[in-house]
């Protein structure tokens, strides 16, 4: 039996951008939770595009679908652009159609913690509000609190014993992740 973990997911092409840093800095807060984690970020997102109906996937597909599988509950970080998710993370999060036929299909009532970074705040809450509806749409559980990060206004505070508003928002977002756990 697997020990429950929190799956990640988020980031660019571009290592060390802001939107995985702000994943990074999740996961961090759920595993001082005592919840274990797995983060899949930048080059272990550039998987193949989606291909409904096949059944091959090569190795980082795969570590994804299992990772959406086995997991306990999803956070998932996209940067904004134009207005929306990026393509690597709606590529990435279309992997969960490989769920459809799982007993417990998608991601259904697993908690999502949503968190959309920006260079603004226009971009931050249509790509946050497109994040909570693809959850919504893979049965997911988005929690009560979506956190939106304008990059604009760097540097973006993400370490443990900060008080910017972002750090404030990322423990409430980790406590409502695994207060969904039961613990």
């Amino acid at each position: 039996m697997q020990t429950p973990f929190i799956l990640g997911i988020g980031g660019t092409t571009r290592p060390g951008s802001s939107s995985e840093r702000i994943l990074r800095a999740a996961l961090a807060r759920i595993e001082a939770r005592g919840v274990a984690t797995l983060c899949l970020a930048g080059p272990d997102l550039m998987v193949p595009l989606y291909e409904p109906g096949q059944s091959d996937r090569d190795s980082r597909a795969s570590i994804l679908v299992d990772g959406m599988r086995t997991c306990a509950g999803i956070v998932i970080a996209s940067p904004g652009y134009h207005g929306t998710i990026s393509g690597l993370i709606k590529n990435a999060l279309d992997y969960a159609e490989d769920l459809a036929a799982d007993v417990r299909p998608y991601f259904d009532g697993k908690p999502v913690g949503c968190i959309a970074c920006a260079y603004g705040w226009q971009a931050a809450g249509s790509t946050l509000a497109t994040l909570r509806t693809i959850s919504h749409a893979l049965r997911g559980w988005p929690t009560p609190l979506g956190v939106t990060i304008n990059s604009s206004h760097p540097p973006v505070a993400v370490e443990a014993g900060a008080t910017t508003s972002e750090d404030i928002n990322l423990d409430i977002l980790a406590g409502q992740m695994v207060e969904r756990l039961g613990r």
